[in-house]
Order: C-alpha cells, then sequence, then structure tokens
C-alpha cells in the first residue's frame, strides 16, 4: 500500500523541494499542500494521510496545529520538519504529537527514511535533533504528558533574573540572600524555569541564559557552584 503523504508548510521553495524529493519515491503517493492550518486540517478531513509532513514554525502553523489535526485524523502521524529548532520548538513539537523530528538541512535520503519509517510506526529522529536534545537536556517523556498552545515559553522578570544568577554561578543561598527570598522560594522559581524550558539540568538553563543574552558566555563558572 502506499504511504498518502501530505505536506504542511508556508514556503513555496520548502513546498517545490519537498514535492521534488518525493515524487520520486515509489512508496510514497503525495496527496496535497497546505499552506495554512485552515488548510492542512480540510485536507486531512478529506485525505486521511499517513504522514503530515509540517513545519509547525513556519507562518500560518503552530504545535497546536499538530494536536488539533490529530483530533481529525487519529491515525495520522506527524513529522515535524523544521529549520534549525530552539529547545522551546522541539518541546512544543513533542507534547503536540509529533512523531518523529527532522529538520529542513537534512539529506534527501534521511527526509524520506523519516516519512517511510514514520508511516511504519517507528520514531525518527535525526541526528542533529538527537544532539539537540542530549545538549539541551531535555526531558521528552516527562513533557508529552503538558498541555499545549502557541505561545512562546517565555519567563518571568523575576525568574529571568535568577537564571542570571544560576549562569553567574551562584548558590541558592546566595541567590536568596540577594534577592531577600528564601531558598525554598529560589528553588521553586528555579523548578518552574526548567518545566518552562522544557530542560532537566542546571548547564540547560545556563545555556538559556546565554543565548538569550542574560549572561555572557565568559560567565559560565560550573565550577563550585552549590545546591544550598
Amino acid at each position: 500500500m502506499p504511504i498518502r503523504v501530505l505536506v504542511a508548510d508556508h514556503s513555496e521553495l520548502s513546498i517545490i523541494g519537498l514535492r521534488t524529493i518525493l515524487a520520486g519515491v515509489e512508496r510514497i503517493d503525495l496527496v496535497g499542500v497546505a499552506r495554512d492550518e485552515i488548510e492542512l486540517h480540510a485536507l486531512m478531513v478529506r485525505h486521511r494521510p499517513d504522514v503530515v509532513l509540517i513545519d509547525h514554525m513556519a507562518e500560518g502553523f503552530c504545535a497546536r496545529s499538530i494536536r488539533e489535526g490529530l483530533k481529525r485524523s487519529k491515525r495520522t502521524r506527524f513529522v515535524s520538519i523544521t529549520p534549525d529548532p530552539s529547545t522551546a520548538a522541539l518541546m512544543s513539537a513533542i507534547r503536540a504529537g509529533v512523531t518523529s523530528y527532522i529538520k529542513k538541512d537534512c539529506g534527501v535520503e534521511e527526509i524520506i527514511d523519516a516519512v517511510i519509517h514514520t508511516a511504519d510506526g517507528d520514531k525518527f529522529f535525526c541526528g542533529k535533533i538527537v544532539e539537540h536534545l542530549q545538549r539541551s537536556g531535555f526531558d521528552v517523556e516527562r513533557f508529552k504528558q503538558e498541555p499545549m498552545s502557541c505561545a512562546p515559553v517565555t519567563l518571568s522578570a523575576r525568574e529571568n533574573e535568577i537564571v542570571q544568577l544560576i549562569a553567574e554561578g551562584l548558590s541558592y543561598t546566595r541567590i536568596a540572600e540577594q534577592l531577600n527570598l528564601s531558598a525554598h522560594t529560589v528553588t521553586t522559581h528555579r523548578r518552574n524555569v526548567m518545566q518552562k524550558l522544557g530542560v532537566n539540568s542546571t548547564a540547560a538553563v545556563v545555556m538559556y541564559a546565554v543565548k538569550n543574552g542574560l549572561v555572557s558566555p565568559n560567565r559560565y563558572l560550573f565550577e563550585g557552584r552549590g545546591d544550598a
């Protein structure tokens, strides 16, 4: 039986590229292209695709598009194919129900393999995505069950302040003293931050601080960090 595939993307260049790649694969039948969430859900009801190849970061889509799509066609499996994703983008897609995740700069064979393996019931994460997950300390299983929305992951001013001080190497006791908080309150903020970001290590919190300009890379102070 052919694998019925639906492409969901806003970029014409991406659509043309994926059409070209999939057209030459004997097992794959490209049944449609959706350029926004409304069209995606309509085509899913009409065609009941085996696999949707989606850029949920593209204009007109978000992670909710995946979750709502699964309500319309429960047997369909989603493969996210995006540019370089943030940890939040990965977290959102996995929460929403993607089976597999690859990047847009993956090779042709890897893209084809992702579709076929996903249709056959397997999970497929390209090497670059696996590396990103490992580097970020992303806790996949914990975040699969959490509620989803299209809103970006944001931290409060207090949470950003605590993230900055953690990245500067301060212990929880010193952070509490500096901010006039209890150590328990600081650890609670830290836990909330990790839940929001979808990470499970202090190193990943520090990486977030650096990427978002809360601390300079040369301020990494991993040694001597205490968890008082």
